[in-house]
């Protein structure tokens, strides 16, 4: 992994280029999701790399990017910040143009990302994410439980028997492998407790999960979500829902793509489908932009 100072954070993050140096395709960047780090692309990475740059990184707050955090605002780690921190990770690589693919809270960030860089920032692709409906009692119970999930975190969970297994198995319609669980197991210890409890808190508020589908709506990129039909964290009816903003939901519908037997972490569950489907969706892309050109 490579590291770079960003807003006096060290970041770190992971570059690959394609063999073919002569053509100038887009970069794909990938966005983690709450309590994770970059590793949970690797695999769909490999798959890609031969024809499309990409671009991993961990959040501030999260994975391997925690060093200078000293004394931030809560506001730091709010989706707008975070989004920042891609403008200028970004600027700082010189990627001049990109595709966003985020995963669950990450699908927030890349859609705040382009829309704060439209110039540079080709579409967005959301990976078990949505939302934009605020449900009063519903969010407040998610938001308490995770803040004291966070909270009571203990060093020794690291050495509990079989723990991994445990996460090797949650959110998910099949099990992980013990590979994945302990890596949950390792990004849910050692994530900073500020970073954890202030993303998730900004995030949730009521302002900022109505905001959500405004910014989407105003989206001129093309916008895709790829849901995991047996999702029980991102539902596919929240996913629909704030797909419905964007201009391709209402002209053509379709902006979504389910996959069957699949849980909230796509990208490791049905790693093929996902990466059939972003060759696809990029392509295509691709094709009607070339149309277009004199």
């Amino acid at each position: 992994m490579s590291k770079i100072e960003i807003g006096g954070v060290e970041h770190f993050y992971e570059l690959t280029t394609p063999p073919d140096q002569d053509s100038s395709p887009p970069t794909l960047v990938f966005i983690h999701g709450w309590l994770l780090s970059y590793k949970y692309w690797q695999p769909l990475i490999e798959k890609l790399r031969e024809t499309y740059p990409c671009l991993a990184y961990d959040l501030k707050g999260f994975g391997d990017s925690q060093s200078n955090l000293g004394d931030c605002d809560d506001s730091a780690f709010s989706l707008k910040s975070y989004a920042y921190d891609l403008k200028e990770l970004l600027t700082a690589l010189n990627i001049k143009k990109a595709w966003l693919i985020g995963h669950s809270l990450g699908g927030s960030v890349a859609i705040w990302g382009a829309d704060m860089c439209s110039d540079v920032i080709e579409g967005v692709i959301c990976v078990n994410a949505g939302g934009g409906i605020y449900l009063k009692e519903e969010f407040e119970q998610f938001r308490g439980a995770g803040e004291k999930m966070v909270k009571f975190r203990a060093p020794w969970l690291g050495y509990v028997p079989f723990l991994d297994v445990v996460f090797a198995r949650m959110m998910v319609k099949q099990p992980l492998s013990r590979y994945w669980g302990k890596q949950r197991l390792k990004d849910f210890l050692r994530a900073k407790e500020q970073a954890a409890i202030a993303s998730l808190l900004e995030s949730t508020t009521e302002e900022q999960v109505h905001l959500l589908p405004q910014i989407v709506a105003r989206l001129a990129q093309p916008l895709h979500f790829i849901a995991g039909k047996q999702d029980k964290i991102m539902e596919t009816k929240y996913v629909k829902h704030l797909a419905s903003f964007h201009e391709l939901f209402k002209n053509h519908h379709d902006n979504i793509f389910e996959i069957d037997n699949c849980g909230h972490f796509a990208m490791l569950e049905q790693t093929d489908s996902v990466h059939e489907q972003i060759l696809t969706i990029v392509q295509k892309c691709e094709q009607n932009q070339n149309k277009v050109l004199p």
